[in-house]
């Protein structure tokens, strides 16, 4: 069982998510991003947006939120937040949540402009590892 989820870590996800938005690259877009995430064993790792002048090169800030979770240890996320320069809760694009689900599963917790939900709720019949598994047991 991970670390207990309360208002105070919402507050802490949100704030370290705003300072990793101040430290993005976004010379050319100008709309910087910042994500930070509750690692099961207590962690906090954040990432920002990197971007690039080839745009297809981009790293997003779940990007360099996962890299930081796995070379700081590894573990499972338990809950996540993502902010915009105006510190408004932002969503995970597709691909972000895609990774975010291989990072975190099912029950990872998302800080959504609508709301808190479940990264299932985010992310509906997800394929993942267990996935590749079915099809390694035919």
């Amino acid at each position: 069982m991970g670390p207990s989820i309360t208002e105070d870590t919402w507050r802490l996800l949100h704030e370290s998510a705003m300072a990793a938005m101040r430290r993005a690259y976004t010379p050319y877009s100008h709309f910087p991003v910042g994500a930070a995430a509750l690692a099961d064993d207590g962690r906090v790792v954040s990432g920002c947006n990197v971007e690039n002048a080839g745009y297809g090169v981009t790293l997003c800030a779940e990007c360099g939120l996962v890299s930081e979770l796995v070379n700081t240890g590894g573990g499972r996320l338990v809950a996540f937040a993502c902010v915009n320069a105006r510190g408004e809760a932002a969503s995970p694009c597709g691909r972000c949540r895609q990774i975010l689900f291989e990072h975190g599963g099912p029950d990872l917790l998302l800080a959504m402009p609508s709301g808190i939900m479940t990264m299932s709720q985010a992310l509906p019949d997800a394929f993942g590892p267990a996935s590749l598994d079915r099809i390694k047991e035919h």
